[in-house]
């Protein structure tokens, strides 16, 4: 069996399709189905003769290699969306919704029109599908995603300078807790710690890892007679403090 991993648009983690019969390499297009319909996604690695070391379930097959049809349809859908982004922010604002718009996808075969929002909580938003059905003459979905998701649906820059990391390179969501920045000695400063979603920063988990190690390492020189390592500044204070309604440690 040949694998592709692809990548589609608006997501930076590569997903595997079936492609076995398929003439695809690294830079072409696929047509792929997924859960939300048929989607356009760039190859970015092939593997061939791929035999995996545990049963796994059957991979999604690629449905074809892009046409010159699907690009310009793709292309055309670029334009769509932004039309349809447009017109449901301006519903929104009339309906007074108290919602926020993060995206507009429209399917390649433009079978469906999907939006994904942020909300406090659940959103009467039966008349703004009408609205949308009557203008877009086609399916709609309303999909709530969280904060973090719309950060990697947005994009940005991250206060170091860098694109997300998010919308970037990651693949998932890791869980991150105050603990992560408490064992690197970092400030507990929510304005310094939170990400522009307003949650703990995913890169606090990424050297987590070596001072975790450090940390039982000096335990364990202290359990054998050596000196113990000098307490935390302010070990034992009460430094409570909330970073959100879902930041009770984990983000």
């Amino acid at each position: 069996m040949d694998l592709a991993g692809i990548r589609l648009r608006g997501v930076c983690k590569m997903h595997h399709f079936d492609c076995t019969g398929t003439p695809l390499k690294r830079g072409d297009y696929a047509v792929v189905q997924t859960e939300r319909g048929p989607v356009l996604g760039e190859v970015v690695q092939r593997i061939d003769a791929h035999a995996p070391a545990v049963q796994k379930s059957s991979y999604a097959r690629v449905v074809r290699a892009a046409t010159a049809d699907d690009i310009r349809a793709h292309q055309e859908n670029a334009r769509r969306e932004a039309e349809a982004h447009s017109f449901c922010l301006k519903r929104i604002e009339a309906r007074e919704l108290p919602m926020k718009l993060a995206r507009t996808e429209v399917l390649l075969d433009r079978s469906k029109a999907i939006f994904y929002f942020t909300a406090d909580g659940r959103i009467d938003f039966r008349e703004l599908v009408k609205d949308l059905a009557h203008e877009l003459r086609t399916r709609i979905e309303m999909r709530q995603i969280g904060v973090r998701d719309e950060a990697r649906v947005v994009g940005g820059v991250g206060p170091c300078g860098l694109g997300l990391c998010c919308a970037t390179f990651l693949g998932d969501f890791e869980p991150i807790t105050v603990k992560m920045a408490k064992d690197q000695k970092l400030a507990l400063n929510p304005a310094k710690l939170s990400g522009v979603c307003g949650r703990l920063m995913c890169c606090l988990i990424y050297e987590h890892e070596s001072y975790a190690r450090a940390k039982a390492c000096g335990t364990c020189a202290a359990g054998n007679g050596a000196a113990p390592p000098p307490p935390d500044a302010g070990e034992g204070d009460d430094l409570s403090f909330r970073f959100g309604d879902e930041e009770d440690g984990a983000s």
